[in-house]
């Protein structure tokens, strides 16, 4: 049971809405989408920057602006609506001190007016980092990378309803499977182009000393398979840069894995950033693991609920 609903004002319109709702969330960086159709009546009045709310067998699913308006001669309107996370794409000018990534969430939100629910503590302390003139989601994106790169925890920012939420990894996890039986197709991919570094190379300008200290963590045996695929990266004076480099090591030493699947059951606790159950034979290896939703389309028809998902995962270890 899909409802749909359109505020305007006070007015609330429950209008009829064509076949092929979609709801897209993806990881990190692009806020979740849903995309309608309507048919214009005498009734029927709305426009951009109204709220959408969808829910599904009467549990809240989305909650977002109308942005975009397409019309037909048929007298069909299309729209496309976003969640709150399309006001991070607003760039400012931050120059922070002693923050975690979860507090400077706090402040961007409270300075741009947008609701929070649940955001975890996520512990690391940012020195300083000055971001001049870029968007707030990749001011918000570069904290939480600092921090997985020094933890080894991630994070995922997502819109609940009407609310930015911040959740681990771990806190993600769903009892969900997917295998044979609950996909129609999926395609595989395995690389070493990309996120993958086999050697970590830091380095500090020591003005105390006048000479420059250099951090290097490596796997000589990847390194004789793949060749050397190196990672750069200068620090500041209050960076442990062994325990930073063996950690860049730790997270970046891997293939990477990445799944598609099409056409699966739907599930609604299903967003970016979820971690679900797959149970596939690829070929190359026989998957049984859990794996990190990069993106997820859900598709909803009269009576049917599928979706498409873009799954990832290091060595399938999440």
């Amino acid at each position: 049971m899909v409802n749909l609903t359109i505020q305007n004002g006070t007015k609330l319109y429950t209008s009829l809405v064509e076949e092929g709702i979609t709801w897209e969330t993806t990881r990190k960086g692009v806020p979740g989408k849903l995309e309608f159709s309507v048919v214009k009546d005498q009734v029927l009045s709305f426009q951009e920057g109204n709220i959408v709310r969808l829910q599904v067998d009467e549990t809240d699913v989305f909650y977002g602006f109308v942005f975009t308006k397409t019309r037909n001669k048929d007298g069909t309107i299309k729209v496309t609506a976003y969640d709150q996370l399309r006001y991070l794409k607003n760039k400012d000018t931050y120059n922070y001190e002693n923050m975690t990534a979860s507090e400077l969430l706090k402040k961007i939100a409270g300075d741009f007016l947008l609701k929070t629910g649940v955001i975890e503590n996520t512990a690391y302390v940012i020195k300083h980092r000055l971001e001049d003139n870029k968007t707030l989601f990749d001011i918000i994106q570069t904290a939480l990378d600092l921090t997985l790169q020094n933890t080894k925890k991630m994070y995922v920012l997502y819109d609940d309803f009407g609310k930015l939420t911040l959740k681990s990894m771990e806190s993600m996890k769903l009892p969900l499977l997917i295998n044979k039986n609950t996909a129609e197709d999926f395609d595989y991919s395995s690389s070493i182009d990309g996120e993958t570094y086999n050697k970590i190379k830091l380095s500090y300008n020591n003005e105390k000393t006048g000479t420059r200290d250099i951090y290097i963590a490596k796997d000589s045996s990847k390194i004789d398979t793949w060749g050397v695929l190196q990672y750069y990266e200068t620090i500041d004076e209050k960076t442990d840069g062994k325990a930073k480099a063996d950690a860049l090591l730790s997270l970046y030493n891997h293939k990477t894995r990445n799944l598609s699947i099409s056409n699966a059951l739907g599930d609604i606790r299903v967003r970016g950033g979820s971690i679900i159950g797959a149970d596939l034979e690829l070929g190359d290896i026989n998957l049984k693991n859990y794996m990190l939703v990069e993106s997820v389309k859900h598709t909803f028809n009269c009576n049917q609920h599928l979706m498409n998902l873009t799954l990832r995962g290091g060595d399938f270890i999440a």
